[in-house]
Order: C-alpha cells, then structure tokens, then sequence
C-alpha cells in the first residue's frame, strides 16, 4: 500500500514517516508544494533510519503528485493550511484514496492553548467539507506528540482515536494505527465526534506545559 505524506517535511509529517517507515512495509511518498524539498526530507530520514531498519521505501513528490499515487493520503500540514491543500490535490484523489486528517484548530494565550475549530465544527469535518464527495476522509493520529512519534528511541505506548462516517475507509485507518508499535487505534465513532475527539490534543499540551516531568503527554484509554 502507497500512504502519501502531504507535507510531510513538517513536525508530523516527520513523526509518521520515520513510524511507518520502520514499523511497517509500506511504501511512503514525501509530498511538500516544493519537491526538492520533499527530497531533501527523504534523504534525512533516510539518515535516521539507516540505524533502525534495512528495508526503508520512501520517495519524495510534489504533493500533487504524491497523491496521485498513494492509496492513503494523510495531510500533515497545519490546520490553516488544510483546506488549501485539499482544493490543491482535488483533481488527484478518488473513491480508492482514503483522505486522513490529523489537523487540529488551536490558539494560544498566556494560559496555555484552546481548541479553535473552524465553522464546521472540526478540521476534520472542514475537510470532509472541501474534499471531492467520492472520496471518504478519516480523523486519526490528532493527540500524538509530534517530538515523540520522531524520536524512534522512544517506546510508544498510546493510543489514536480514529472518526470516519465511511466504515471500509474507517477500518483501512484502524488497521495501518495499529501497525505503529505501541500504538493503539481505537474507534470513536462518525465525523461527527471529530471535535471532542480533537479538543483533546489541547488539554494534554496544557498538561505537558504544567508538569516538568511531562514533556510530551499522550493519551492512554483504560
């Protein structure tokens, strides 16, 4: 399977990249709207994996391009930049690709952050919004530190929750969690639950932000 990064040379984009590319056998495709510097990415992860794995299959693209090829498409890009670039990458995405967002609307004040959504109540039902109607999005991957997913030094042990209103495309997100280790992926319902679900990340910043000793908080559901 083609899991597509779409600006993936961000803080996410490089967390998932480095967890996908070791932890599991799929293909990866760096997108960023500048391909040299999706590149450039590629060849600096490639750097930090060549300690962790000898099976690394990681490309960079446009994003456009990156698309256009993946099965999943994942916009790793801020929440401000979400919408642009599904309406940029429209025309490459289909029924067959599923559209993963783990983009979160906040904003800061001195007493830490807050969640911010847009008028569609999420980023992730703002993306259902301007996404073509064929093609089924999911939410996932929203409470993850970024520093933590890319520091492959550091055992997981947390869990993702994933939304989606189309089951198949649900259940195909579900499953490529789980194979991160020490992650678990655990359903949360429709797209409708996007903003509880993403009001979380946060309170665990805030959390982060108030305890020395936890730098970087993740969820665990028991």
């Amino acid at each position: 399977m083609r899991i597509a990064l779409l600006g993936g040379t961000g803080d996410i984009g490089e967390g998932l990249a480095l967890r996908f590319a070791r932890d599991t056998s799929h293909e990866l495709l760096i997108g960023s709207r500048d391909p040299e510097k999706a590149r450039d990415a590629v060849a600096d992860y490639e750097d930090v994996l060549e300690s962790h794995t000898d099976d690394v299959d990681i490309k960079g693209f446009a994003n456009e391009m990156a698309a256009d090829r993946a099965d999943i498409v994942v916009l790793s890009v801020p929440p401000y930049h979400v919408g642009d670039t599904v309406d940029a990458v429209a025309d490459s995405l289909d029924s067959d690709t599923v559209l993963v967002t783990p983009a979160v609307g906040m904003k800061g004040d001195e007493d830490g952050l807050h969640y911010h959504p847009p008028s569609a109540g999420s980023v992730t039902e703002l993306v259902a919004e301007r996404a073509p109607d064929e093609v089924p999005v999911v939410g996932a991957f929203h409470n993850l530190a970024a520093d933590v997913l890319a520091d492959l030094e550091t055992d997981l042990d947390l869990d993702t929750l994933v939304v989606a209103d189309d089951d198949a495309a649900g259940d195909t997100v579900l499953t490529l969690a789980g194979e991160i280790e020490g992650l678990r992926a655990l359903e949360a319902g429709p797209l409708a639950n996007a903003a509880e679900v993403e009001s979380v990340t946060p309170l665990v910043i805030n959390i982060a932000k108030y305890n020395d000793d936890m730098h970087d908080v993740g969820v665990k559901w028991v």
